[in-house]
């Protein structure tokens, strides 16, 4: 695993994901690639787990986008991408990971960094917070294909053609203006106001949270008759978990429920 690329877990079950490389800005390199992904599915095979927060290590920077001094270590020809196309936990890790994930962005998003801020569910950010999906200078288009695919969901194709084609920042103030993020907070209270949002996630199933992720998700690529599908699917798996049952004994008790994900 990478040094860069580290975890904690709370008491309540609340994980940080630190990006914290200072001296690149929290650039991503190769190997701090693959430990990214292959931490975010720990995390999400964790039972332990009930809400992941990604964020920067480094105060003032979330994520610059790929080490551009480690791709130049590979000759564009021999350069090979990251995976198949049907490799969607390689190039989708968040949005694969079946736990809420915060975003809590405090100075720049780029490039695959912005890429990042897209595929976690929910976005806070701090007034220095920056995202620019910049691809169009360095003749790509956006590299884990989030910008192509969930930017346009999430504010619209017109915003985000005119992000991509322009490679420009989009500012914490624009960003809270068009709903790309949730809130912007001082810096100082950044991982709290993030905590306090996975908080109000805590008294919820999980077994019920991971499938109502994997349906949003779903649901945005499928006609609606496939998606009444997987949805009545999920719906009967429900209710034969432990914690549709725990939710139901709870209620009638009168008592907070306790689940356990299965």
């Amino acid at each position: 695993m990478s040094e860069f690329i580290k975890t904690s877990i709370d008491g309540n079950g609340i994980a940080t994901l630190l990006i914290d490389r200072p001296e690149r800005r929290n650039a991503m390199s190769f190997e701090m690639l693959g430990a990214f992904i292959k931490t975010v599915a720990e995390l999400g095979e964790d039972d332990g787990v009930r809400a992941i927060l990604l964020t920067g290590g480094t105060e003032g920077a979330f994520c610059a986008g790929t080490d551009l001094s480690d791709l130049g270590s590979v000759p564009g020809k021999d350069r090979g991408l990251r995976g198949s196309a049907e490799d969607t936990d390689r190039w989708w890790p968040l949005v694969q990971c079946p736990k809420p994930i915060i975003a809590a962005i405090d100075g720049p998003a780029v490039g695959m960094g912005a890429e990042f801020t897209s595929q976690c569910d929910v976005r806070i950010a701090t007034p220095r917070a920056r995202f620019a999906w910049n691809f169009v200078h360095r003749g790509l288009v956006p590299d884990t294909g989030a910008g192509t695919w969930l930017l346009p969901k999430l504010i619209g194709p017109q915003r985000a053609l005119r992000l991509l084609y322009s490679g420009e920042f989009l500012s914490a103030e624009d960003a809270l203006a068009i709903d790309y993020v949730t809130a912007v907070v001082a810096p100082e209270d950044l991982l709290a106001a993030a905590r306090k949002e996975a908080e109000t996630y805590l008294n919820g199933s999980p077994f019920a949270m991971a499938r109502m992720k994997a349906l949003v998700y779903r649901g945005m690529e499928r006609s609606v008759g496939d998606h009444m599908t997987a949805h009545t699917e999920a719906l009967g798996a429900c209710f034969k978990s432990e914690d549709h049952a725990e939710g139901v004994n709870a209620f009638l008790e009168k008592r907070a429920p306790v689940f356990t994900g299965r």
